[in-house]
């Protein structure tokens, strides 16, 4: 019972199938015919085909031109930012000899206010110390 089931329901596959098949191969038929257009038709799509291609290349030309722009302004703002960063190296190498320099100076300073002050105290105390032999020559 088990094969003549078998058989039956592959049986009815087949038929199925080629039922199929005869449904395409119909199909196919107005498929052809639909492929039967005028030359007007062809050469009508073929001119709007050749039309939008147009488009599309002066498209991909105007996108070309940006582009180049854009390569060019970046190759003009990365040469300015080169040249800003050499000169801000050699600003940093100047800024830190000012730097050296201005701490050199007031120590200077510093030392020259110590040794000023020193000399007006032996200043004071040779004044003095004349002053007091010329004053007071007893004591």
């Amino acid at each position: 019972s088990n094969q003549a089931a078998w058989r039956k329901a592959n049986l009815a596959c087949k038929i199925a199938i080629d039922n199929s098949e005869k449904d395409q191969l119909l199909q196919g038929r107005d498929v052809l015919r639909q492929r039967k257009s005028t030359k007007e038709s062809l050469a009508e799509s073929a001119s709007n085909i050749t039309e939008s291609l147009m488009g599309i290349s002066r498209m991909m030309s105007q996108q070309v031109q940006q582009s180049e722009e854009t390569v060019q302004t970046l190759a003009n703002s990365s040469r300015t930012i080169l040249e800003a960063n050499e000169e801000f190296k050699s600003m940093s190498g100047t800024i830190q000899l000012g730097r050296k320099l201005i701490t050199k100076y007031n120590r200077r300073e510093l030392t020259d206010k110590l040794l000023i002050f020193l000399a007006l105290a032996l200043f004071l105390a040779t004044v003095l110390y004349i002053l007091k032999k010329r004053l007071f020559p007893f004591l």
